[in-house]
């Protein structure tokens, strides 16, 4: 049985003589660094706070800024107030109390404040104007012209120096609204190679329909949300595609990051728990603290970090309607989950946040707890995996009071969840197509009961010392968590283990076990839980998740065909995919828009005509000169796309939004009905590695993500996530349906070999003929 910390601060006993007081000295002890632990915190954030809201000032500046205004004064026998303390004192009887130097210092003091902040506003203002200009972004790799150069300077110079994670999102540009006749035009060319011709003048008719009509009067309305919104999108991008969905969040949004491939640094399952969960609190400490460095494009752009905000002690919240997203500013605990039991484990202890040989301690108590779930208790974060409608019922009907409400308040409020995962899961060299398969799949579902779906992520540590990761969509993207994991896996070397596998250090004589959580399921709850149960394994079962490294060659290759790795992928995927199913279809490409404040996502449509152009080319008899030409004309129409995307010149976004403003206005457009119900039936998305200088990928390749995925968007189609890993590796994971006689997820991933294999042939060959 898992240890209860039953020591209280004070006990008492009522005797003939009085109340006699027992005070326990160490929980006293305990109490008071805990609140000195949370002052110091608050403060960090206090001051935090003031250095962000005055970037790109700094104390420094300050002082330099008044210390110069008061010396200038001095010289030229200038009133350093000018005319300020006189005016006052017209009003004020200041001369009472401070002399006519007191007041001179103190005048020229507040002006030289307000110099100093007038010189903040005229900084903030010019760079926000520098970084609306995305010309930089059409310049050719390897090549820069004078006026980036210049503009490149100007961006450094107005940065500031040593900026924290939030600095900038003061001097971010809004996201603007796109001209609806930009939009339109840009669709009617995304669709194009998609519809014959009877079915494209049908399309062209309603959206030139659209544009004349409807279209500005919406246009109107959300052009005045983007001047007083922070970002015009973001807020109604949350609510209507992630908190009113009412399917499974488990595979229809979650995703996951898996580990290291081919490096297994220890065995132990709480020693890989002990060294993991101490490094995602450290990054928390670090992100609390706002010394994470703002993500910037080519060392310079600084990219918006408001996403990092809900990343730890966040909680997805059903609704009937609607869930909510709930935010702590503080947790001090995390929850664990281990063979259908749920405890609580503190992290700091003695004022200090636990080591990683504490932490493997407390793991080993919870793996070592025999005690057999309650009633309902093993099966319970089922609920999570199904439809959130009966979810939100019965969390109101079971969980609002006593100590269900204590033990979902702890599981809701933690940190992060953590599941100690009672299978082994890893890549097996014999067998690597199953075990990577099966690996995918465990952290996409699970058990469907084993995860809290609705944390921000859960922590999943398998009984072999592998580990994973399930988020969240709601409250941000993958590229945040791919941030925390790429800083997890760095730190796991870092860290270490001993020759026998556990966690360095030594565990702790006086350490409180973890709280075993306690419920009080009835069986109305119960017959909800299964019914969830049913639903999630129906979804799960449903899944055919395939994962497998490209090993042939990188994007080192690529380049040196003066190509664009990306494009060159999303290529391939469509050649793929036409020889897949003989046919082409919409393809979904994420694209960020963090160039932007608040910005999430755009759409890259990566089916564009010159790509079918391409494809057609390969299956008929063209030549190699004729296909390369047309691989080369697709590649940079798809670079351009993803320019227009990231500029904020999407169609995607601008479109729902109009849609989302129809639907207030309670106008019906069959054009923008028939948009927003197209089926995404191939699903893309790279998952970009953000901290180059954390892995020695030369020396060592193998200490790298192995990236993540995510379930198909469409029941007849892929949904397909890569990573691109160093020059010569690049990883995939593919999901289908079985359900769709449409799809297979491994003879789509033997079609992108051939795929990537025959377009990099006519680089080759090409090379060759010269």
């Amino acid at each position: 049985m898992a240890e209860a910390h039953q020591a209280v601060a004070f006990q008492f006993t009522v005797t003939p003589d009085g109340i006699d007081l027992h005070l326990c000295h160490e929980a006293l002890r305990q109490v008071y660094l805990s609140g000195l632990h949370s002052w110091k915190k608050r403060f960090i954030r206090f001051k935090n706070g003031i250095m962000t809201g005055v970037y790109p000032g700094s104390p420094a500046g300050f002082m330099i800024v008044v210390v110069s205004y008061m010396s200038y004064n001095k010289y030229k026998q200038l009133d350093p107030s000018m005319g300020l303390i006189a005016k006052l004192g017209q009003h004020i009887p200041i001369s009472r109390y401070m002399s006519t130097d007191s007041q001179r210092i103190v005048g020229g003091v507040l002006v030289g404040t307000g110099l100093w902040v007038t010189i903040i506003m005229i900084m903030r203002n010019v760079l926000k104007c520098l970084l609306s200009w995305h010309g930089w972004m059409q310049t050719r790799h390897g090549s820069m012209t004078w006026s980036t150069r210049l503009w490149l300077l100007l961006v450094k110079i107005f940065s500031g120096r040593k900026p924290m994670l939030y600095s900038f999102q003061n001097s971010l540009p809004r996201l603007s609204v796109p001209s609806i006749k930009d939009t339109c035009r840009r669709y009617l060319e995304s669709v194009r190679p998609l519809m014959d011709d009877e079915q494209y003048a049908r399309m062209k008719g309603l959206t030139k329909d659209f544009e004349k009509n409807l279209g500005p009067r919406l246009q109107w309305y959300l052009k005045l949300k983007s001047w007083w919104a922070s970002n015009y999108v973001s807020d109604w991008w949350e609510e209507y595609i992630y908190l009113r969905g009412r399917a499974p969040i488990m595979v229809n949004s979650n995703y996951y990051a898996m580990d290291f491939l081919y490096v297994f640094p220890t065995p132990i399952q709480a020693a890989r728990a002990g060294n993991t969960i101490h490094a995602i609190m450290l990054y928390r400490r670090k992100l609390d603290r706002a010394q994470i460095k703002p993500l910037m494009l080519q060392h310079t752009i600084p990219m918006c970090s408001a996403q990092y905000e809900r990343l730890f002690n966040t909680s997805r919240i059903p609704g009937v309607d609607t869930d909510t997203i709930q935010h702590m500013n503080e947790s001090k605990h995390i929850a664990v989950y281990h063979k259908g039991r749920f405890f609580k484990v503190w992290m700091f202890y003695d004022g200090r946040l636990l080591l990683p040989r504490e932490i493997e301690q407390q793991m080993e108590r919870i793996l070592a707890d025999m005690s057999e779930p309650s009633p309902g208790e093993e099966r319970l974060a089922a609920l999570t995996a199904g439809e959130r409608t009966p979810w939100a019922k019965a969390r109101e009907a079971y969980f609002s009071r006593g100590k269900n409400k204590q033990s979902l308040d702890a599981v809701e409020k933690a940190a992060f969840f953590v599941t100690l995962d009672d299978t082994e899961q890893l890549y097996d060299a014999g067998k690597p197509v199953k075990s990577l398969d099966s690996f995918s799949k465990s952290l996409l579902h699970g058990k469907c009961y084993d995860r809290w779906f609705d944390k921000s992520f859960n922590m999943i540590i398998f009984n072999n010392g592998t580990m994973g990761l399930n988020a969240e969509h709601s409250w941000a993207d993958a590229p945040v968590i791919g941030h925390l994991w790429e800083h997890v896996l760095s730190m796991d070397p870092k860290l270490g283990y001993t020759e026998d596998g556990h966690c360095c250090g030594e565990p702790h004589p006086n350490l409180p076990g973890p709280l075993r959580l306690q419920w009080d399921i009835p069986t109305e709850c119960q017959e909800v839980i299964e019914s969830s149960l049913t639903v999630a394994r129906a979804l799960a079962d449903d899944v055919d998740c395939h994962c497998f490294p490209f090993t042939d060659f990188g994007k080192g290759l690529i380049k040196k065909c003066r190509t664009s790795p990306d494009a060159f992928i999303q290529i391939a995927l469509q050649l793929a995919h036409y020889r897949d199913k003989g046919k082409f279809c919409l393809t979904y490409e994420a694209s960020m828009t963090r160039l932007f404040r608040e910005g999430r996502t755009e759409t890259v449509r990566s089916c564009t005509m010159e790509s079918c152009t391409f494809v057609r080319s390969m299956i008929r008899d063209e030549t190699r000169e004729e296909r390369l030409k047309l691989l080369k004309l697709a590649a940079e129409k798809h670079q351009n796309m993803y320019r227009l995307a990231m500029t904020g010149k999407g169609i995607d976004r601008h479109l729902f939004c109009l849609y989302v403003v129809s639907k207030y206005l309670g106008e019906d457009s069959a054009f923008l009905k028939e948009v927003l119900s197209e089926p995404w039936r191939l699903s893309t998305s790279q998952t970009p590695m953000q901290q180059l200088e954390l892995f020695d990928l030369v020396r060592h390749p193998e200490y790298a993500s192995s990236g993540g995925g995510f379930g198909p968007v469409a029941d007849d189609g892929y949904g397909v996530s890569y990573i691109i890993v160093g020059e010569n590796l690049i990883n995939f994971h593919i999901s289908s349906k079985f359900s769709s006689p449409e799809t297979d997820s491994h003879r789509f991933a033997a079609n992108i070999r051939r795929a990537m294999t025959d377009m990099l042939d006519l680089f080759q060959l090409n090379k060759q003929a010269k």
